[in-house]
C-alpha cells in the first residue's frame, strides 16, 4: 500500500528533473529555417485624416429583388484628403477589410432617418466599392441613436460645405469673368478714342501740304 501512495510523488520528483533539465541554457543558437520579410500593406487612406470612425452595419437596396441587402458589418469613416481637402465615406468589413462602400460625399446629396428606425438611416450615392460607379441606395444601422445622430449631423456638415465651396467658386469664376469683360471694355473705348485723333492730325496735315502748293503756285510780285 505504502508503495502505491508514493507512486505520485516519484512521478512529481521526475518531472522536476525533467522540467529543470529543460530550463538549461545550452548557449545553443537555432536559426530559422524561413527568413520573413516586413511587408508594408497600404489601404489606400495614408493621405487622409478619419473625422468620424463609427461600428455599423451596412445594407444596399436590391432593385431586382425589390429588397435590402446586408453589404458588411465593420467601420464606416468620413476621410478628408490632407491635399485636396475632399472627404469620401469608406467602410470596410470588420475581418476581411472588404470594402462595403466608398464614395465622395459631395453638394446636393442628403441623409435621412430609416422610417420606423431612429437608429438607421439611409441616402444615395454614386458608390465606387466594387470597382465601378454605380447609383446605390444605403441603409446603415447603428448600436445607438447617438452614433446614428453623429453620422447624420457629419454627412450633412461635409454635404453643405461642399455645396459653400461650389457656390464660392462659381463667384469668384463669376468676378473674374466680370473684370475680363472690363477689362476688354475699356480697351476697346480706347482705340475708338484713338481713332478721331489720327484722323485729325491727317486732316491737318493735308491741310499743310494744300497750303504749301498754294504758296508755291502764287508768282511773285
Amino acid at each position: 500500500m505504502a508503495s502505491i501512495s508514493n507512486e505520485p510523488e516519484r512521478e512529481h520528483r521526475d518531472e522536476e528533473e525533467s522540467g529543470a533539465n529543460e530550463d538549461e541554457d545550452t548557449g545553443a543558437q537555432v536559426a530559422p529555417i524561413i527568413k520573413l520579410e516586413e511587408v508594408a500593406v497600404t489601404t489606400g487612406e495614408e493621405n487622409e485624416d478619419a473625422i468620424l470612425d463609427l461600428k455599423s452595419k451596412l445594407y444596399r437596396f436590391d432593385k431586382d429583388g425589390s429588397q435590402w441587402k446586408e453589404r458588411g458589418a465593420g467601420t464606416v469613416k468620413f476621410l478628408k484628403h490632407k491635399e485636396s481637402g475632399k472627404i469620401r465615406l469608406v467602410m470596410r468589413q470588420s475581418k476581411t477589410l472588404k470594402i462595403c462602400a466608398n464614395h465622395l460625399v459631395t453638394s446636393g446629396m442628403s441623409v435621412q432617418e430609416h422610417a420606423g428606425n431612429d437608429k438607421s438611416c439611409v441616402w444615395h450615392a454614386r458608390d465606387f466599392s466594387d470597382g465601378e460607379l454605380k447609383d446605390e441606395l444605403f441603409c446603415i444601422r447603428f448600436a445607438s441613436v447617438e452614433n446614428c445622430k453623429a453620422f447624420m449631423q457629419k454627412f450633412k456638415e461635409v454635404a453643405d460645405s461642399e455645396e459653400e465651396k461650389e457656390e464660392s467658386k462659381e463667384a469668384s469664376d463669376t468676378a473674374g469673368l466680370l473684370e475680363k469683360l472690363t477689362v476688354e471694355e475699356k480697351d476697346t473705348e480706347e482705340k475708338k478714342e484713338e481713332k478721331p485723333v489720327e484722323k485729325v492730325a491727317s486732316a491737318e496735315a493735308e491741310k499743310a501740304v494744300e497750303e504749301k502748293k498754294t504758296d508755291e503756285s502764287v508768282p511773285s510780285a
